[in-house]
């Protein structure tokens, strides 16, 4: 019977072996065999050119063939991540590194002050208060509480001026979706206000109410993929039903703007502002001490970009570009607000005016100076009253405050400066750590240079870069490179416990400041722009480029990723550059540049690249759109597209429409994948969402590097 058995072992070992040993050894991309996708007779004429849409049927989010499709993929993609040996150890190494408290700066309401905390490895933050900053902490809301699957996300909005109610933004599954409701700070009291529809829009308190915007309700068919349009702004009344809110402005001859409304610390103005998109807007006023007056014209036009700071009695003072590209302060008298009357009072400097604000009596100006953070402390006149030493170069924020108050809380971080919250005196001008981070970290093993390096025409464009100190520049070195490069959005050092697990394992990370964004002020976003957008592709690949010239790594070893727009800028370079790059990680990407402007806010993002609806940028768009740039019988890089079900910014479509294309027309042995997220939108909407998807990212990107990790 032994004798029996020990064959019947044995040939039971001769059959799983070779699975066994694949197992240990790691998916083969070569027995991926990808879902079948159908076609439909879809063809578009833009000016005289045919443009093919076979996959027009996956913008569809509410039928069931495309939710089928999705089944299908994330089968294919999650089996190929399951076979990863070390995939479990990333995700175990990740929640390890993330499990410590995090906390933000507390702010303040009247005696009392409200901070978030997260224990570790809680899906949301937790909303706390305290009576002064020696009480007692106490749970204010606890977002976890409000959802099985903790994806219901609460975050302060605002409150009023008698610090009596807050408002709080509510929102579901990562959704831009939100719901207002308003809560008595002192019993800790929730009321009945509900106000729904709310998207891009925060509260801004007057008297017993507030203002706020929002769009009409939307059919469920059209709620997470339907065009968001004829915004318009009212003031609701605490206590009363929505349908009792006051209508304060609509335009209903503009339905593609988006509208704020602001009321002044003194509840004097209100501000309104107008835009066409993420830059440029228009400004105007009224004087609320004076009723029935009409909004008066500050800025009309959308060519530039125009905020109000702050009022000192009559006088306004705004941050404006307008004859200012690196951004000033300007002041003028309410009685007089046309152009000619204004005064400078922190006029344009070299380095650009990141943002202004006041506090505590004063004026405080951020500047980025290559991408890190300065900060001045002004007199309300303009005159200089100091500078704020910052403890090393990075990024700082929070510098704002009410008149009365002598203290605030700002934040400071870098690649290896954990984030750490500091207490700063306003009157005499002195720091205190107030609250340092507790992840376990030890900055002195790491490194972190700022390079420039030449674009393809010529232009110095920096890059951070960050690794272990006596780590060899042998080309051999595993290396992730990250950009943005549009919408006026600065990059600049943050500190991430989660990128801690690439620079353990001997990653090279690299940070590059593309054109497009905001680093050096409105001309280096405009460099970046509508037709100028391929400058923003040439600068990464010179990056990439750079990066192996100078031995930090080979193409082998390389890896990209992007978000949002940034999922934009690999998908594009991945098409232009395949043998560049080993791994490309583009995530929640802007993938159909035809058709972008259709689906809920994207209308808005017309501003930075165009629309195909005109001719010009039409040929523009098509030249660089990843979807359409997908050519047959290429080899590229190991692929893993990243999208969420919920995600009502980038729609999802992008990333289905281009992972399809890319599965029929790749040629090679790199595998390309979609991992598609339920209930969780342009953001995780959890932590444990986060930590999963970051973990398959790593595991896919360390895999096809061919890094092992013990």
């Amino acid at each position: 019977m032994k004798k029996y058995i020990l064959i019947y072992g044995l040939l039971i070992f001769l059959i799983l072996a070779p699975a066994c040993q694949k197992a240990m050894e790691g998916p083969d991309a070569s027995d991926l065999t990808y879902p079948e996708t159908k076609k439909v007779d879809q063809v578009d004429d833009y000016f005289g050119t045919q443009v093919s849409d076979p996959y027009r049927w996956l913008e569809d989010d509410n039928a069931e063939e495309v939710k089928a499709w999705v089944q299908s993929q994330n089968e294919v993609t999650f089996g190929y991540l399951e076979q990863i040996p070390f995939r479990d150890k990333v995700k175990n190494r990740l929640m390890e590194l993330y499990n410590y408290p995090k906390y933000s700066s507390p702010f303040k309401a009247g005696d009392y002050y409200f901070f978030y905390k997260n224990d570790g490895l809680q899906n949301q933050s937790v909303l706390y208060i305290q009576k002064g900053l020696d009480g007692e902490p106490e749970v204010f809301v606890d977002p976890n509480a409000l959802s099985a699957d903790g994806t219901v996300r609460i975050n302060i909005a605002g409150f009023s001026n008698d610090d009596r109610y807050a408002t709080l933004m509510r929102s579901e599954a990562g959704s831009d979706w939100r719901e207002i409701r308003v809560m008595e700070v002192a019993t800790k009291t929730e009321l009945e206000d509900r106000i729904r529809w709310v998207k891009f829009s925060g509260t801004s308190w007057y008297k017993d109410g507030f203002f706020y915007s929002r769009y009409l309700e939307p059919s469920e068919q059209d709620k997470l993929k339907g065009q968001n349009r004829d915004m318009k702004v009212y003031y609701h009344k605490v206590g009363d039903p929505q349908e009792k809110d006051v209508l304060v402005f609509e335009d209903p001859e503009n339905p593609l703007r988006t509208f704020g409304a602001y009321a002044s610390e003194d509840e004097r103005f209100l501000f309104l502002t107008l835009s066409e998109g993420t830059s440029g807007n228009e400004l105007y006023f009224k004087d609320l001490s004076v009723q029935d007056k009409d909004f008066v014209p500050i800025v009309t036009g959308f060519e530039n970009n125009s905020y109000p700071v702050d009022n000192v009695g009559d006088n306004i003072l705004l941050y404006t570009d307008i004859d200012a590209p690196n951004y000033q302060v300007i002041q003028f008298d309410s009685n007089n607000p046309a152009k000619d009357s204004w005064k400078p009072l922190i006029p344009e400097k070299e380095h650009v005016l990141n943002g202004a604000g006041t506090g505590g009596g004063y004026l405080f100006c951020s500047y980025l100076k290559d991408a890190h953070t300065q900060v001045f402390q002004h007199n309300l006149d303009g005159t200089l009253f100091r500078e704020i030493e910052l403890p090393a170069l990075g990024s700082a924020g929070g510098f704002g405050a009410e008149k009365e108050d002598d203290i605030l809380f700002y934040s400071f971080s870098s690649f290896t400066y954990p984030s750490t919250i500091y207490k700063y005196d306003i009157k005499e001008g002195t720091s205190e750590v107030f609250r340092q981070s507790e992840v376990k970290f030890d900055p002195e093993g790491y490194v972190t240079k700022q390079v420039f390096f030449s674009s393809k025409d010529g232009t110095q464009v920096p890059m951070f870069i960050v690794h272990k100190k006596g780590l060899k520049l042998n080309g051999n070195n595993p290396s992730l490179l990250y950009g943005y490069g549009g919408f006026n959005i600065s990059m600049t050092p943050s500190f991430s416990a989660l990128r801690v697990f690439l620079l353990e394992n001997g990653f090279i990370y690299a940070m590059v400041n593309l054109r497009g964004g905001g680093e050096y002020g409105e001309e280096w976003h405009k460099a970046g722009m509508l037709l100028n957008k391929q400058n923003v592709f040439d600068d990464f690949i010179a990056a990439g480029e750079f990066l192996v010239a100078e031995k930090y790594t080979s193409k082998d070893k390389l890896a990209i990723s992007g978000a949002s727009n940034g999922g934009l800028l690999v998908g594009a370079v991945m098409t232009q550059r395949p043998d560049l790059f080993k791994v490309v990680l583009p995530a929640v990407g802007v993938m159909d540049m035809l058709r972008y402007h259709k689906f809920t806010i994207g209308w808005a993002w017309a501003v930075d690249y165009g629309s195909s609806e005109e001719e010009e940028h039409f040929k523009n768009l098509y030249s660089y759109s990843p979807l359409h740039n997908i050519k047959d019988g290429v080899a590229y890089p190991a692929t893993l597209v990243t999208t969420a079900d919920h995600d009502d910014r980038v729609v999802p479509a992008h990333s289905f429409k281009f992972i399809s294309t890319l599965q029929e027309k790749h040629q090679g042995e790199n595998p390309v994948l979609i991992r598609i997220e339920t209930r969780s939108g342009h953001g995780s909407s959890s932590t444990t969402k986060m930590i999963e998807e970051l973990a398959d990212e790593y595991a896919f990107m360390l895999y096809n590097l061919g890094v092992k990790i013990d």
